[in-house]
């Protein structure tokens, strides 16, 4: 196992934001699970430490909890490309959609089980009875019964999931169930996503929360983003690329690399363009090749200085997902094959893995610099780049999929797609978005109102004390 450090946070940095009478009761929900959690460690088990939505909320929670004075820890489960393989198949049977195809099993759920068992000595020889342990996604399910032999209250935590079922589902399902039903209690981010076997009385609804003091999030001033973008060679601009200092999530100064390749295609878009940018994993359900058929078929509809820009990993940084390497080939490909002047305005971009707080300072300049972030998924359990963007005051065009229709209410804080797979609204939606530049902004400004009251740590920080506090009191099973 992995261990990550973290640095503790004060919650009083979270409470400035915050209304006082929310801010006080953020304070008092941190002592009370510091005295409740007393002598027992909170443990956060997942299977990469960066790359995608759970790791970024790690970094967040666990930092909050151990500033809270809770002892808060995060490991990271090792395995094999083929128990990879195994876990997107399930990522993308419970998202309803057939991924590769593969089977699942006797064979994958030995490999499964042996690669847990590996892991699952690793982990108790570190947990002690009366801990807690949060086990995120699938990759993680099969630690549940041996961690609760141990004496640890296990919770079993689902970030993915669709609002129907149907066979392709509840093929994922089938396989995942013995182990889920192991766990003490479970949480999802939309009720929805929860099978009816899931036992109602330890189900917890929590919707995810971004942290705005992160890199990904802290406030940057125009020249900041400029400059930002410039530096790390994502636009062009004229003049000497500027020396970008920047603080670290530690505090730490710190200056951004001059980079000379994250724009894999053609030359970056100049700094005046009007970017429409998505950034995600490179996974079919992400839909990055959607975006881009849809962008360059349409694009003549659009004046002649907007950019789309697809944002996603350096494929070699993300462990866990055997599938961002193939993706990413395939819009390298569709591009290639665009007419000359759709592909000069699009642009595919890999952002280096190996510095999270370089990556996600960049991150923010681009959602920041943007005349509109899309995020045109399939399926989506819940879409923190939504809320990210949203929280820039960015208008979002996204998607009425899953837990984006949690997070956006179309025509008042965002727009939403009706369908994904509809490129012509997709199309329509942009234009519409880039044409009226004081409605577009009404709706950013809404949005980042909504994230304020909904979807920030202290609200997500108290929902899980209050899951501790019946967890603890809770007799054993």
């Amino acid at each position: 196992m992995q261990h990550v450090e973290v640095e503790p946070l004060p919650l009083e940095r979270l409470g400035r934001l915050l209304a006082p009478e929310r801010a006080r009761r953020l304070m008092e929900t941190g002592e009370r699970a510091r005295d409740l959690l007393r002598g027992r460690t909170v443990w956060n088990v997942n299977a990469t430490a960066q790359g995608g939505g759970v790791a970024e909320m790690l970094q967040t929670l666990v930092a909050y909890g151990r500033g809270a004075g809770v002892d808060t820890r995060w490991s990271v489960l090792r395995g094999d490309s083929r128990f990879f393989a195994i876990t997107k198949r399930l990522h993308n049977l419970l998202h309803g959609s057939p991924g590769d195809g593969g089977p699942l099993g006797e064979p994958e759920r030995e490999h499964y089980e042996r690669v847990l068992a590996g892991n699952l000595a690793a982990v108790r020889a570190e947990v002690d009875p009366g801990d807690v342990v949060l086990l995120h996604d699938p990759q993680t399910a099969g630690l549940a019964a041996g961690l609760r032999a141990a004496g640890a209250h296990v919770v079993w935590r689902c970030h993915i999931g669709s609002d129907a079922r149907d066979d392709v589902s509840d093929q994922g399902w089938d396989f995942l169930r013995p182990y889920v039903e192991q766990a003490d209690a479970t949480v999802w981010s939309r009720r929805a996503y929860a099978p009816d076997w899931v036992d109602a009385s330890t189900m917890r609804v929590i919707a995810p929360s971004i942290d705005p003091f992160t890199a990904k999030n802290l406030e940057l001033d125009q020249d900041d983003v400029t400059g930002i973008l410039l530096a790390a060679g994502l636009v062009t601009g004229r003049g000497d690329r500027p020396h970008i200092a920047f603080s670290r999530r530690d505090g730490s100064p710190d200056h951004l690399r001059h980079h000379e390749d994250l724009v894999l295609d053609g030359a970056p878009p100049p700094v005046g363009a009007r970017l429409v940018v998505q950034v995600s994993r490179w996974d079919r359900l992400k839909d990055m090749a959607g975006v881009l058929r849809g962008f360059a078929e349409h694009a003549t509809q659009l004046d002649d200085d907007v950019h789309l820009l697809l944002v996603g990993p350096d494929v070699s940084g993300v462990t866990d997902d055997p599938e961002g390497a193939e993706v990413l080939r395939e819009c390298t490909a569709l591009w290639e094959h665009l007419p000359e002047a759709a592909r000069r305005r699009s642009h595919l971009v890999a952002l280096p893995m190996d510095d999270v707080d370089e990556n996600a300072i960049m991150v923010n300049a681009l959602q920041r610099h943007a005349a509109v972030v899309v995020q045109k998924s399939i399926v989506e359990g819940f879409g923190l780049t939504v809320t990210e963007a949203m929280w820039k005051g960015t208008p979002v065009l996204a998607s009425a999929v899953g837990g984006i229709n949690d997070q956006i209410d179309g025509g008042v804080d965002g727009l939403l797609l009706a369908d994904p797979l509809d490129l012509d609204a997709f199309a329509s939606s942009l234009a519409v978005l880039l044409t009226h530049p004081t409605w577009a902004a009404r709706l950013g400004a809404a949005g980042r109102e909504r994230v304020r009251r909904q979807f920030l740590g202290d609200r997500h920080l108290s929902q899980y004390a209050e899951m501790f506090e019946a967890l603890v009191a809770a007799p054993v099973r």
